[in-house]
């Protein structure tokens, strides 16, 4: 059987079956392929793997945007030493996502203001839409507003639905959120229809004694607490703030600027401090 092919429809063919690489590359490519004497299959081989990857690329970029993570706040940049109690290897794992996103399974961050959760938690959601998951990073107070707003619109059951996307939604400063600035039950109403289906993140200042003032009543908060722990893993993180910890370095570091400059005058400030 003869087949006619018309090489000059190659782009416009490449662009309904939505190849962008393939079209971009494919001059280049073949020009190399005629020149080295590739086989057929490896210069089909070669920009199909250059197409993929550059899909993959573009997926991730995709999902990092809608997962409005803060910049720069990634593992890589997160300082475990200041951490012992999380432990490098233990979020890595974590970071792999199988063994615990497909069943809904929860992390919950514990730690004082400045301690790195939040930092921790963008570093995780980082990591795991690069492996193919998609999150989604919000202050607890934005979602809570969020969600109130489809309820008084009437489709909050349609906007839950919507969060099931992510696999994983990271809730930021849960204890900024106070039942007496916000209709804070549809938070509960968000981790109760997310309940072993989906995972949820959650960073707190706060223990869960401190949960009090979160839900409108004490039967919610038990009940909120029972949803999240039944399936979870615990990051305590209980050390010093890191701001706190880089404005003494700061100021350390200008006396020992001020001594080298002037030694009467960093004597004479010691003195008054």
């Amino acid at each position: 059987m003869t087949i006619t092919v018309d090489t000059a429809k190659l782009p416009t063919l490449l662009t309904a079956l939505r190849l962008p690489t393939v079209g971009r590359l494919w001059p280049d490519f073949c020009a190399r392929a005629d020149k080295e004497g590739w086989p057929a299959a490896r210069l089909l081989a070669a920009l199909a793997e250059l197409e993929l990857a550059e899909r993959e690329q573009r997926r991730i970029q995709r999902h990092l945007a809608e997962a409005r993570l803060p910049p720069g706040k990634t593992l890589d940049t997160f300082d475990f030493a200041l951490v012992p109690s999380l432990g490098k290897a233990r979020i890595m794992a974590l970071a792999e996502g199988d063994a615990w996103l497909g069943s809904g399974h929860n992390l919950l961050a514990f730690g004082p203001p400045g301690a790195g959760k939040s930092h921790a938690a963008a570093g995780l959601g980082h990591e795991l839409v690069r492996r193919g998951y998609r999150v989604l990073f919000t202050r607890t107070t934005d979602i809570v507003q969020r969600l109130q707003a489809a309820r008084q619109a009437l489709n909050l059951a349609q906007e839950i639905a919507r969060l099931d996307r992510f696999d994983l939604l990271i809730l930021d400063d849960l204890s900024y959120a106070r039942k007496d600035q916000a209709e804070t039950s549809v938070l509960f109403e968000l981790i109760s229809a997310r309940y072993e289906r989906r995972s949820i993140m959650i960073t707190a200042n706060q223990p869960f004694s401190g949960w009090d003032a979160v839900f409108p009543d004490k039967a919610m908060t038990v009940a909120a607490i029972d949803r999240l722990v039944h399936h979870a893993t615990i990051l305590e993180m209980n050390v010093e703030s890191y701001r706190r910890r880089a404005a003494l370095a700061a100021a350390t570091s200008i006396s020992d600027t001020v001594r080298d400059i002037d030694p009467v005058t960093a004597s004479e400030t010691e003195k008054e401090t």
